[in-house]
């Protein structure tokens, strides 16, 4: 999956998250997460999303900051996402 589909599903799966609270073209713009609404139970939805697509683990506990969608798709593109 190139960069740029990897961005567009990400911001997908934030839409998804939020429940259409938050649109993936405002998570493309490249705000932060929190600002654009994304509550802790969001972020929880999100990351088991990506943990399930993906097949990676996401460590919300002193991992990588993951506050906007260029932290997200760097996490991804480090561990090599198996899934798309």
């Amino acid at each position: 999956m190139d960069d740029a589909a990897l961005r567009e599903r990400v911001a997908a799966l934030v839409g998804e998250a939020t429940a259409g609270e938050v649109a993936a073209a405002d998570v493309l713009a490249g705000d932060s997460l929190i600002a654009l609404g994304v509550d802790s139970l969001a972020l929880l939805r999100l990351v088991d999303a990506i943990e399930l697509e993906y097949g990676v683990e996401v460590d919300l506990n002193g991992g990588p900051p993951l506050d906007t969608l260029d932290d997200l798709v760097a996490l991804l593109t480090a561990t090599g996402p198996a899934g798309g």
